[in-house]
């Protein structure tokens, strides 16, 4: 999953950066995953294509302790030079009854969401606890990872 999550990051930041050679700016690239399972029996979950796929989604990760990976890339446009990491939180979801998972499905708040669920919006009641890592690395983009590798990239090369 880290791998994964590191190598969409660059790949988006990369292709943004193509198209400002030469210039002198820096170009931020970053992708979420949400894993079940450890190892062999470890499960991406990318973002649900439906509400029947967002609900199996939440089914899945009700009463778990999942991770969830964010791959972040910096790349440096006027030469080309990149560094890339990544953050990994562990969310402990309570179990999540039939019902508000319809309730939250209908709402929407799962389209364009790893794992189909939005913590910083209303499925924060989902969550009881987290771990080895941030609330922003949840939401999308661990913000101090993001800011290490702009400042390492900022210098003259």
């Amino acid at each position: 999953a880290q791998e994964a999550a590191e190598a969409l990051a660059e790949r988006k930041a990369r292709a943004v950066a193509r198209s400002h050679i030469g210039e002198h700016c820096l170009v931020l690239g970053a992708d979420t995953m949400v894993v079940l399972g450890e190892g062999e029996d470890e499960r991406l979950l990318g973002k649900p294509e439906g509400e029947a796929e967002a609900r199996q989604m939440l089914a899945s990760l009700s009463g778990t302790r999942h991770r969830v990976v964010t791959g972040v890339s910096v790349v440096r446009t006027r030469d080309g030079v990149g560094r890339t990491a990544h953050e990994q939180t562990w969310v402990t979801m309570r179990p999540i009854r039939p019902a508000e998972a319809d309730a939250y499905v209908k709402s929407g708040e799962w389209k364009d969401k790893a794992g189909g669920y939005a913590i910083q919006e209303t499925a924060d009641v989902f969550v009881e606890s987290l771990d080895g890592g941030g609330f922003d690395n949840v939401v999308g983009l661990p913000v101090a990872l993001a800011l290490g590798l702009l400042e390492a990239l900022e210098s003259p090369a």
